[in-house]
């Protein structure tokens, strides 16, 4: 009896402790203490979108030779559903590279194997002709399974609905302080980085996660939004060009960020800056998780785009002119 005495207070025992350590992992994520949620992305990565002080980080266009345009480029939002692994600009040539899928407006046959001849050559989603590609990470409801091919076995941690965009917007926009230069047919660009998490440095984060009913307030966080709002991804490109080179080892040191006041630093010209705009609609409180590497979490720090120019030198040309008059096109 004795025996049995002893086993049934252990056994008593170690199911209140297991109890207990479970009460107290579920109040740290409740808290919002760090914990991971059941989706993967930290309590930390989510914000009240009201909680974000309004800012304004956009220098507006100043002095005689300031390039005031603005050119919209309308692409669709992707109603082909041209998705893939592959990160042309990144890791060209490489199927599945990027480790995590990507959503494309524009060049219809963009993949790793994309050349500038292929690219020259194909359909595209742009209702003027544009035949450059511009691509970003998915977004994700990982609460809920997906059934496509990039849902399904998407892999790398990486699962769940995609959110089909409901919005997107190219646009390119002028210098505040100067007139602009042509881009060079091919220039490969990114903007973002997509190792952030792990980088232990902030330099490269370009994430601008916003709503819709807010858009003086952007966050480097996932954005909780009210009820109604979309949530809103902006993705600002560098636009200030070495001059000499279409890509870079490092993908950024032949077009780099102006400084605050738009200024390009010495040896480099301004081009086109380029911005992506992206809506989605996400139900209020819903989770949401940017495709990324394993290692990164699902960071909202992480999100980033790569985009390929391969416009004319006819539709560069009358990009540049719209942008110099200070006119406002579309094409």
């Amino acid at each position: 009896m004795g025996n049995e005495h002893r086993l049934l207070t252990l056994l008593v025992c170690l199911v209140l402790g297991a109890g207990l350590t479970a009460a107290a992992l579920g109040a740290s994520r409740a808290s919002g203490g760090g914990g991971s949620s059941p989706y993967g992305a930290h309590a930390g990565d989510f914000v009240d979108i009201r909680d974000v002080p309004p800012t304004s980080d956009d220098p507006r266009p100043s002095g005689p030779d300031a390039s005031a345009g603005r050119v919209t480029v309308d692409c669709g939002r992707n109603e082909e559903g041209h998705y893939n692994e592959d990160n042309l600009v990144v890791s060209p040539g490489l199927r599945s590279g990027a480790h995590h899928t990507h959503a494309y407006v524009g060049n219809l046959s963009t993949d790793a194997s994309s050349t500038e001849a292929s690219l020259a050559a194909a359909a595209t989603s742009c209702h003027g002709g544009d035949r450059s590609t511009y691509y970003w990470p998915v977004l994700r409801r990982p609460d809920q399974p997906g059934a496509g091919p990039h849902e399904h076995a998407a892999g790398h941690g990486n699962s769940g609905r995609i959110v089909p965009e409901s919005a997107v917007s190219v646009e390119f926009r002028g210098s505040p302080v100067s007139k602009v230069v042509a881009m060079p047919r091919f220039l490969r660009a990114m903007t973002g980085d997509a190792v952030a998490y792990t980088a232990g440095s902030a330099a490269g984060v370009r994430a601008r996660w916003g709503c819709s009913g807010s858009p003086d307030r952007h966050t480097t966080s996932y954005p909780r939004c009210p009820a109604g709002d979309r949530l809103t991804r902006t993705l600002v490109f560098p636009s200030c060009w070495n001059g000499l080179d279409t890509a870079s080892p490092d993908h950024r040191a032949h077009l780099v960020f102006p400084a605050a006041g738009g200024v390009c630093p010495q040896g480099t010209f301004p081009v086109p800056q380029l911005r992506i705009s992206l809506a989605y609609e996400v139900p209020a409180g819903a989770p949401v998780a940017v495709d990324s590497f394993p290692e990164q979490r699902h960071s909202p720090r992480t999100d980033h785009a790569m985009f390929v120019n391969a416009m004319t030198d006819g539709q560069m040309a009358a990009l540049v002119d719209c942008l110099n008059e200070g006119l406002t096109c579309r094409t």
